[in-house]
């Protein structure tokens, strides 16, 4: 597992424990067969997303927070098309996409051309996603400043209670990044696997659950593709999964997602047969 994401080896590994799941006799069909996210908003905090790539299949709204220090909140959210600056959010929206095909698409960007972006404008995005009201948000970033720790640990507690679930991808480098470190989050890292469905779950910190990450062929600019390896392409694979299963089952809360999550996962006792839509 050497030069691999960090927290990656905890989900090859062959220690992962069996877990106990919900007492159904096949727990992946219960929480989202037949289920292609249909009436569910995705909500994709990144750097844009290319709507016209043939794999995104367009986006339902587009905002971009940029700096602005002559208000007094540091920033102003624009409105309306905007392109991917780098190819990330495009490529972690065609994940979503090829897994659950119905759902809204909303395109956050937070991030610019080099990838990086301001701590203000990421906990403005998360912000928008929440008072939107969007059912996911797939974080594939996070922060490693500890004057962030606080406000996203805030935003991350507002987004829990609204019902807005952040599925956030842990660093690629070891240590404490936000807010993929807080348990009102769905935390994920990238495991070796050629099926997009692999998801296993982990019961010790700091990352929850594994899926596909490892030399993926990903949408990325000008309508074409890359192949990459991160944990920022486990994360929208989750991401699917979760709305899937809102798109099933509406009303469950963050908590009970996260609980059906674990149900479905390749080492709990009750998994069952593969998503089949």
């Amino acid at each position: 597992m050497s030069g691999l994401p960090a927290w990656s080896e905890a989900f090859a590994s062959d220690h992962l424990p069996d877990l106990p799941s919900l007492p159904l006799e096949d727990a992946r069909e219960w929480a989202f067969g037949g289920s292609t996210g249909a009436g569910v908003s995705v909500a994709i905090v990144d750097s844009g997303i290319d709507a016209d790539h043939p794999d995104v299949g367009g986006v339902a709204s587009a905002v971009a927070m940029e700096s602005d220090d002559t208000r007094s909140e540091g920033y102003r959210a624009v409105e309306g098309p905007h392109e991917d600056l780098y190819g990330h959010g495009t490529a972690c929206a065609a994940i979503v996409r090829s897994m659950a095909p119905d759902v809204e698409l909303h395109s956050i960007r937070v991030l610019g051309s080099n990838l990086k972006g301001r701590g203000l404008l990421f906990h403005a995005g998360l912000l928008w996603a929440v008072d939107h009201g969007f059912h996911v948000a797939n974080l594939s970033l996070s922060s490693k400043s500890e004057s962030m720790y606080a406000p996203l640990h805030e935003v991350a507690d507002i987004a829990y209670f609204a019902r807005t679930l952040l599925v956030c991808a842990a660093n690629n480098q070891p240590g404490p990044t936000y807010p993929s470190e807080f348990a009102s989050v769905v935390s994920v890292a990238c495991r070796p696997s050629d099926d997009p469905w692999t998801l296993s779950a982990n019961p010790q910190p700091p990352v929850e659950f594994g899926a596909r990450g490892i030399d993926l062929e990903v949408a990325w600019l000008d309508g074409g593709s890359t192949v990459a390896t991160g944990n920022s392409f486990a994360a929208p694979h989750v991401t699917a999964m979760a709305a899937l299963i809102l798109a099933k089952h509406p009303g469950l809360v963050p908590y009970q997602v996260k609980a059906v999550l674990q149900a479905v996962s390749d080492n709990s006792s009750r998994t069952g047969s593969a998503h089949d839509a």
